[in-house]
């Protein structure tokens, strides 16, 4: 299968029909996935478990009538099935070393530090990241992570899910204008009337050069639905006041 660009080839086998999803115990094996009856008396898999690939395949509802070869396509789409992922929100006071706790307390428990945006603000520290864990490893973890409560961190912990939202092009949007209350929610109510949504956005304010008025700017990174016009957003963004600058750029810098 290497040869086709396919990682590995499995087969789900049912000896019953007619058995929903919710009925069965799937468990990676090396070269196959294994399907065990939850009902099975000789079942030595331990009930409570998380198995990221039984909750994949159960997220369709399906009914499964017989065999089923589920294939891989790479090593990341096999990764994604035999790893937890853990989405992870945290506030803490400003001082040096907090970055260097989270991580150790995130490679002792076993997991692997993925994607984060991090930043310091008023006197606090705060970010999010992205954690891969495997399963049999995700509670210890989440137990190791709400401990750093101790130390002043606050975290806000979530699964991360499938996403299913329809295709889009991602664009960038530089934004000045004079600041003034309710203009992010102005700015983000026009979007979001356009189906548009915000995968990333720094705001921040600064004395205007050569006055003391106030400048608003933006910098985000936009999922456009595909076939939405960028000079009518453009044109709408504009509308929200006279001295709004607005550029749009089809595609990111990143």
């Amino acid at each position: 299968m290497r040869d086709s660009g396919y990682y590995m080839s499995c087969r789900c086998v049912k000896t019953s029909l007619n058995m929903s999803l919710n009925d069965w115990i799937f468990i990676s094996g090396h070269d196959d996935i294994h399907c065990v009856p939850k009902s099975a008396r000789d079942c030595s898999i331990k009930r409570g478990k998380r198995y990221t690939i039984y909750r994949a395949l159960a997220a369709f509802g399906a009914v499964y009538t017989g065999a089923t070869d589920a294939v891989f396509k790479s090593p990341a789409q096999k990764e994604e099935l035999t790893v937890d992922h853990l989405v992870v929100t945290l506030v803490a006071p400003d001082k040096p070393g907090q970055v260097e706790r989270i991580a150790q307390c995130i490679a002792e428990q076993g997991g692997n530090w993925l994607e984060s945006r991090m930043s310091r603000m008023a006197g606090q520290f705060a970010g999010i990241l992205k954690v891969g864990v495997e399963p049999e490893k995700y509670d210890d973890l989440i137990k190791a992570l709400n401990a750093l409560s101790a130390h002043g961190i606050r975290m806000l912990l979530a699964e991360s899910v499938i996403e299913t939202t329809a295709p889009t092009q991602l664009i960038s949007m530089q934004l000045v204008g004079n600041d003034r209350p309710g203009i992010v929610r102005d700015i983000t109510r026009l979007l979001a009337g356009q189906g548009v949504n915000v995968e990333h956005l720094i705001t921040d304010v600064s004395p205007a050069p050569m006055s003391s008025e106030l400048l608003f700017h933006a910098d985000a990174v936009l999922g456009v639905p595909v076939g939405l016009s960028l000079d009518d957003l453009q044109a709408g963004l504009e509308t929200l006041a006279d001295d709004l600058m607005v550029e749009l750029v089809l595609g990111t810098e990143d």
